[in-house]
């Protein structure tokens, strides 16, 4: 195993390795670079494995670590806003889902945030999915989702916002 180190930030290692075992070697037999980075939030070291050999390695953490927030996105509009697959498979179809769910996360988080209560984002995507076509101003119900609805006064315009 040949190694190379930089500690650079909060780079503890980075390594360059090669498989040893038979089974391993046959699987893969190029070399791999092994970088280990230190987490001050969390407080652990990560490694990551790549064959990416020209980016720096402060490069291939910082890759890393936003991937995780991707992935966070993707399993948000999937649990939260029911999108289990693509609907399009063209380059346009997909962006156009992608920043319709941004979208309406952003719109979501934003109600979240100026409500007084205290949701959690999946609960309040389902009570607005449960009162998408209840006539309350939506300001009132989101700080007191548990209050009963006004009695309409028949013949009166209901101001929605």
């Amino acid at each position: 195993m040949t190694c190379s180190y930089a500690y650079d930030r909060n780079i503890l290692k980075d390594e360059i390795i090669e498989f040893e075992m038979p089974s391993s070697r046959e699987k893969y037999p190029g070399r791999l670079r092994r970088v280990t980075a230190f987490d001050p939030e969390k407080k652990v070291s990560l490694v990551f494995l790549t064959n990416n050999f020209s980016l720096a390695s402060t490069t291939i953490a910082a890759v890393y670590k936003d991937r995780w927030q991707v992935e966070i996105f993707f399993k948000t509009i999937k649990q939260n806003l029911k999108i289990k697959t693509f609907v399009g498979t063209s380059k346009n179809a997909l962006l156009v889902q992608i920043w319709t769910a941004l979208i309406a996360i952003l719109l979501l988080k934003y109600l979240r945030f100026r409500s007084s209560f205290s949701w959690s984002f999946s609960n309040l995507v389902a009570m607005l999915r449960f009162h998408l076509f209840s006539y309350r101003n939506l300001w009132e119900w989101l700080n007191e989702p548990y209050e009963p609805a006004p009695v309409p006064v028949y013949g009166a315009q209901i101001p929605l916002f």
